[in-house]
C-alpha cells in the first residue's frame, strides 16, 4: 500500500485481512476500511476484534474469529465476503519461541506451519476462482525478515516465512494472464500478467 492517505481508494472494494486483533494485521484492516473498503477482519481471538469494532465504529469492518488454519474458516470468510474478495491480505503469523532444529518438536513445527503457510495457500485457493472470474483481484502475503536470512528466528518459523516467498512466487508463475497481482514480503509486486 502506498503511504499516502487517500479516502475512497478501496471504495466499493471488498478485502479480507486476517490476523487483525493486532500489529500489522489491525493497522493493515483500519488503512483498508478507512480506505473506503468492507473490510473482512478475522483473529482467533474475539476480543481482540470486539476491540477493534469498538475503537473504530464508524469503518465498515466485519469481524469473523476462527483459526485461519482450519477449512472452516476459509469457508467462513469468503462466506462473510458474500464470494467476491478484491483484496486478500493473509497477515496472520505466530512464532516458534527461536527453537533450533535439534530442539524443535511435532507440535510446534505443525502448528506453526499451519498458521504460517497452510493458512496461506487456503485462504489464496479460496479466494482465486473469484478473482480470476471478475479479472482483478491483489493478493498480500505477509512474510519476515526470517523469509530472507535464518538468524531472525528460530527453524519453523524461518521455514514458514520461507515458503511463504516461494507460494507467492509460485502463484505468479502459474496464473499468468489473470489480472491478479500477488505482493511479496518486500513490498514489490508480483504481476500475474
Amino acid at each position: 500500500m502506498s503511504s499516502a492517505f487517500a479516502p475512497n481508494r478501496f471504495d466499493g472494494q471488498v478485502v479480507i485481512v486476517t490476523g487483525a486483533g493486532s500489529g500489522i494485521g489491525r493497522a493493515s484492516a483500519i488503512r483498508f476500511a478507512s480506505e473506503g473498503a468492507t473490510v473482512i477482519a478475522s483473529d482467533v481471538f474475539q476480543n481482540r476484534l470486539d476491540e477493534l469494532k469498538t475503537d473504530f465504529p464508524d469503518l465498515n469492518i466485519v469481524t469473523v474469529a476462527g483459526d485461519v488454519s482450519l477449512e472452516e474458516t476459509a469457508e467462513s470468510l469468503l462466506a462473510t465476503a458474500g464470494g467476491r474478495v478484491d483484496v486478500l491480505a493473509n497477515v496472520a503469523g505466530i512464532m516458534d519461541a527461536f527453537i533450533p532444529l535439534a530442539e524443535i518438536d511435532d507440535a510446534t513445527w505443525e502448528r506453526v506451519f499451519a498458521v504460517n503457510l497452510t493458512s496461506v495457500m487456503r485462504l489464496t485457493r479460496a479466494v482465486l476462482p473469484g478473482m480470476i472470474e471478475a479479472g482483478h483481484g491483489a493478493i498480500v502475503n505477509v512474510s519476515s525478515e526470517a523469509s530472507l536470512r535464518a538468524s531472525a528466528s528460530g527453524v519453523a518459523y524461518t521455514a514458514s516465512k520461507h515458503a511463504v516467498n516461494g507460494l507467492t512466487k509460485s502463484v505468479a508463475v502459474l496464473y499468468p494472464g489473470k489480472r491478479v497481482r500477488a505482493v511479496d514480503q518486500d513490498g514489490k509486486l508480483i504481476d500475474i500478467l
